[in-house]
């Protein structure tokens, strides 16, 4: 494992809020492997970027060499989670909860480890626990206190129904807290109730109570809205790469930090470093593009990554040359070196001598894929690479 104040940096990297923060530093300094729990109702899944947010956390505590528990709430899946509802939510079928979170699974995957991800089933515990358990349990919590959840009291304020099951939401999911022994409860913002729930049942069963780590939610990519397939500004993790590739680099240039910060799994100390590149003049849709090569690795593989640009339409990347490069010959008879400012020009890879220089002086120009100088010179008699600038290349032999 790191260093406490470097993974600690790293965990608290786009989080919106961590409860208690001196509890999870005592927690990673104790040089035990943590407990990291996520619990996710197997609702039908067709994620977007948005969704991968907590997972992405997840996967950071796995690099750190933490245990994670990927939670299918399979159980209270049947109950259906009142969180941020008007009305109380349908159940869903026992064959709709396996077929769903089979589905999950084969997505998640995708991000998480999964040599290093306990995929658990709260039915495990909760299909045999006994009617006094349930009202033990029931007996942590006051109707009070439960309608002091924003979406509760909305409901009750207008007098819309709710029903005595759905109070029973938050005290199963901190119960599962309880039953994993969990160090660490990630989720949204939206969950901050039920996850100190969970704290407050530890306690109750004498267990230390876990520290809560919430994450916002994403925005999409206009920038403004939060990620949302209803309203067109998402990226879905099953797109095709190509479409992938288009929507991250169109996206405004004031949002990739924050998608770098949510959805990045490069340390902090590399994305400081593409920052000090934009800083520096680098172009910003290079920036994004480093992006989109490492979100379309972790969906579609490495050759994809390597070929988005391709498939979304894009003839070359920065610094890619084609397959079937412009052959040029050059003369400088009686010479045994020719100036590459002088190549440049008369290979047609330069529009003057002017220009020439300055793409030199700017460090925009490649000799067999190394930058050179102005007073680089070149060998008569041999045949170079060249590229001059972004689009200029040609396979140059001097004479």
């Amino acid at each position: 494992m790191t260093d406490v104040a470097s993974a600690l940096a790293l965990l608290q990297r786009g989080t919106h809020e961590i409860l208690v923060e001196g509890d999870l530093k005592q927690k990673l300094a104790s040089g035990h492997k943590l407990r990291i729990k996520a619990g996710f109702d197997p609702t039908a899944p067709d994620l977007h970027l948005g969704h991968s947010v907590l997972l992405t956390k997840m996967r950071q505590f796995q690099d750190l060499g933490h245990e994670v528990i990927f939670l299918i709430g399979d159980f209270t899946g049947r109950i259906g989670d009142p969180t941020g509802k008007n009305v109380t939510r349908k159940p869903l079928t026992e064959q709709e909860v396996k077929v769903n979170a089979e589905t999950y699974k084969q997505q998640v995957f995708k991000i998480l480890d999964p040599d290093k991800t306990e995929v658990r089933f709260n039915s495990e515990w909760f299909a045999t626990m006994r009617a006094a358990d349930m009202i033990e349990l029931a007996g942590q919590s006051t109707v009070a206190r439960m309608l002091e959840r924003d979406d509760f009291e909305k409901r009750y304020a207008s007098g819309q129904s709710i029903s005595i099951h759905e109070f029973l939401y938050p005290l199963v999911q901190g119960y599962d807290s309880v039953a994993l022994k969990a160090d660490v409860e990630l989720g949204g913002t939206d969950q901050k109730f039920n996850l100190l729930m969970g704290r407050e049942l530890q306690k109750h069963f004498d267990q230390a109570p876990q520290v809560v780590i919430t994450m916002p939610l994403l925005e999409g990519l206009d920038g403004v809205q939060k990620m949302s397939k209803s309203l067109g500004n998402y990226v879905g993790v099953d797109e095709a790469p190509g479409a992938m590739f288009n929507k991250l680099v169109s996206m405004p240039d004031s949002l990739m930090w924050r998608y770098f910060e949510l959805l990045s799994l490069k340390s902090n100390e590399a994305i400081e470093s593409l920052k000090l590149d934009v800083e520096q003049g680098a172009n910003p849709r290079d920036i994004k593009m480093v992006l989109a090569r490492e979100l379309i690795s972790r969906y579609h593989g490495e050759d994809a990554a390597a070929n988005a640009h391709k498939s979304a339409g894009n003839q070359l990347a920065e610094g890619e040359l084609p397959d079937d490069l412009p052959e040029v010959e050059v003369d400088f008879e009686g010479s045994v070196q020719a100036p590459i400012a002088a190549v440049l020009n008369r290979s047609g890879l330069a529009n003057n001598s002017a220009q020439a220089k300055d793409m030199l002086g700017n460090g925009r120009v490649k000799v067999d894929g190394e930058v050179v100088e102005r007073d680089h010179m070149l060998q008569t008699g041999k045949r170079y690479v060249i590229q001059a600038g972004k689009k200029r290349y040609a396979r140059v032999t001097i004479r």
